[in-house]
């Protein structure tokens, strides 16, 4: 079994020590073939059979899965002086001809279900874990009903009730890390779907402790001290000075199922910098007044777009203090690290293949895929801290059967007798799914990364029942 599976499974606790042993089990041969099917990763029908047993048991859910990945996370997290924690909605699409899981999408012709985790990661974007992720299925009987209907229900529906809660309950989640690491600054940062008043108001004060936030802005809200708006009041703010941002591609769907305006390429983009602090005026709500609250807002704007390019305009909301350039420039710094969690999504969409997963129930689907939550976490993990943390050594996280194997097979020659620093070694094992590493080709990216330690696993089961020990034991008897 791989080392880190020790690591963040320990303190699992299922009811059942046979259910603790066989969930590490199943997390070691999902993560050794993460893009295979159950089947062909479980290697035999009886392992096959204990991993959907596993799924279906009654002592099993997502949250107990995911537990103790959190606790491991959580020690990572309080060893950071800033963490940030992304937080975002992806649609697990699972439509089949022959039957229905889970709940329509965003028409009656697609179904599954929608996940909403919270990933914590360093400013330069090594992931450090999941922390939560909630999972759910829109009802089928709202389809019944008019758009007009569905409408009026959401106005006069409690907040505590609709989907838009997730948000809040991300950032309470935000506020509850805070006080387990009352040392590091957690920032809870949201894209444009979390730009909710309801937000604003949240205080953490029931953790103890409050998680600073950063919302990207799709609201013009109204000011409560002036018959101005929010961008409006921005737009007339004295700029604080201009930068370069990397804009990242954009393709022409979200992964929630939404087309958007337009595609693009990645580029760099030459913005313009406001920021001020503002009293934003409540929004009405039904049975309910809310109150005025103060935000620092930062609107980025792209003065001189390229020709047929869109410009770029961000308007960011943040609770962090936005008094100089340097700390706006740390703001939009912090809201920029969100796109990890976008990429994330895509290891866990293509590369561990989860919409391909055939359950018949979404309770057993939820298990698998908290499952699979941990094991594309661990692809994009050693990804980037080949690239944030390239003095590292590697046996910080490969073991020896691993590093030698990938060592002599992409280098043919001898390991060395010391482990050499995962700069060395990340090349090498994305080496083994098609990175070529030419000048031009920049660092390996997560597709060929996962790839590579699929082979890699191969590899390190080879080199320990064959290799040098396997020699040297022969010898000995």
């Amino acid at each position: 079994m791989q080392a880190w599976i020790e690591m963040e499974t320990r303190g699992a606790d299922f009811g059942d020590k046979r259910l603790d042993e066989r969930y590490r089990m199943v997390l070691d041969q999902m993560s050794d073939k993460p893009s295979l099917s159950i089947p062909a990763a479980c290697q035999g029908l009886a392992n096959t059979t204990a991993t959907y047993r596993f799924c279906d048991n009654n002592r099993t859910d997502a949250a107990k899965v995911l537990q103790p990945h959190r606790a491991a996370t959580l020690e990572r997290i309080r060893a950071e002086r800033v963490v940030i924690m992304a937080q975002d909605t992806t649609e697990i699409d699972l439509t089949r001809k022959q039957e229905k899981v889970g709940g329509p999408l965003n028409d009656a012709t697609r179904w599954g279900l929608y996940v909403h985790p919270a990933l914590a990661m360093t400013p330069q974007r090594v992931p450090l874990g999941v922390v939560d992720a909630t999972m759910w299925s829109r009802d089928p009987q709202e389809l019944e009903k008019s758009s007009k209907q569905r409408r009026r229900e959401r106005r006069i529906k409690p907040f505590e009730e609709k989907e838009s809660y997730r948000w809040l309950e991300g950032y309470e989640t935000a506020c509850q890390v805070a006080a387990e690491a009352p040392d590091t600054q957690v920032v809870c940062v949201s894209d444009s779907e979390g730009d909710i008043y309801e937000c604003f108001l949240a205080d953490g004060a029931e953790h103890g402790r409050r998680a600073e936030w950063i919302v990207r802005g799709c609201h013009d809200r109204n000011l409560a001290e002036e018959k101005t708006s929010l961008l409006q009041s921005l737009a007339c703010t004295a700029a604080l000075g201009k930068m370069t941002i990397w804009v990242s591609k954009r393709d022409t769907s979200s992964g929630d199922g939404r087309k958007r305006k337009q595609a693009r390429d990645g580029r760099k983009a030459n913005v313009t910098i406001r920021a001020a602090r503002l009293l934003l005026s409540p929004p009405p709500r039904t049975g309910k007044k809310l109150s005025p609250v103060y935000v620092n807002a930062i609107l980025v704007r792209e003065e001189k777009p390229p020709a047929g390019e869109e410009p770029i305009e961000w308007l960011l909301i943040t609770s962090l203090p936005i008094e100089t350039f340097t700390e706006v420039g740390t703001v939009i710094e912090y809201y920029c690290c969100r796109w990890e969690i976008e990429i994330y999504f895509r290891v866990l969409k293509s590369g561990c293949k989860i919409e391909e997963l055939q359950f018949e129930r979404e309770d057993r689907l939820q298990v698998c895929l908290a499952l699979y939550l941990i094991v594309a976490w661990r692809v994009l993990y050693v990804l980037m801290l080949g690239r944030e943390c390239p003095n590292l050594c590697c046996d910080a996280v490969l073991s020896e059967a691993e590093w030698k194997s990938v060592y002599v097979i992409a280098r043919d020659e001898p390991a060395p007798k010391q482990p050499p620093t995962i700069q060395v070694m990340i090349p090498l094992i994305a080496g083994l799914g098609g990175y070529l590493g030419r000048k031009c080709d920049g660092p390996p990216g997560p597709q060929t990364m996962w790839i590579g330690l699929q082979r890699m696993r191969d590899f390190a089961i080879a080199w320990a029942a064959f290799g040098p020990a396997h020699a040297k034991r022969c010898v000995e008897r």
